[in-house]
């Protein structure tokens, strides 16, 4: 069983990539690009999947956000401080510069689970394209 094969959740949120045809990226720059960083197209650019369910659809990815915040500082903290000898202190200096690296990544991993929770593969999603009522407000 290929667990990053097309079609999987975990392949669209590895790659940051469309869960309904698993092509279109999530956002326009790379993943460590400090340009643009937390924008997203308001649809797919391959199957026109919208990106935005419903108003505040991604109040959700916050929690997700929250969780993968706290569940790396613990282990992060706790490996620095018992498994290397590092005072708190130095230990708490060095999170906030791993955070500072991480930040983006985790914004962007936990907006493209919480939209892999939402939206199911189509695997003939590139031969019809999505038309929602939040994309055709937006013209």
């Amino acid at each position: 069983m290929n667990l990053f094969r097309k079609g999987s959740k975990l392949c669209s949120i590895a790659q940051l990539k469309c869960p309904r045809c698993c092509e279109g990226d999530l956002f326009e720059t790379p993943t460590f690009s400090f340009r643009k960083p937390f924008y997203m197209p308001e649809q797919c650019p391959k199957c026109g999947q919208s990106y935005f369910l419903e108003p505040g659809f991604y109040y959700g990815a916050m929690f997700i956000s929250y969780i993968w915040t706290g569940w790396v500082s613990l282990l992060f903290v706790g490996i620095l401080i018992w498994g290397f000898g590092v005072s708190v202190n130095m230990a708490f200096l060095w999170l906030i510069g791993l955070m500072a690296l991480l930040f983006v990544w985790i914004f962007r991993v936990s907006r493209a689970m919480w939209l892999a929770m939402n939206v199911k593969y189509d695997p003939h999603a590139l031969g019809r394209q999505v038309t929602s009522s939040h994309s055709q407000a937006n013209k």
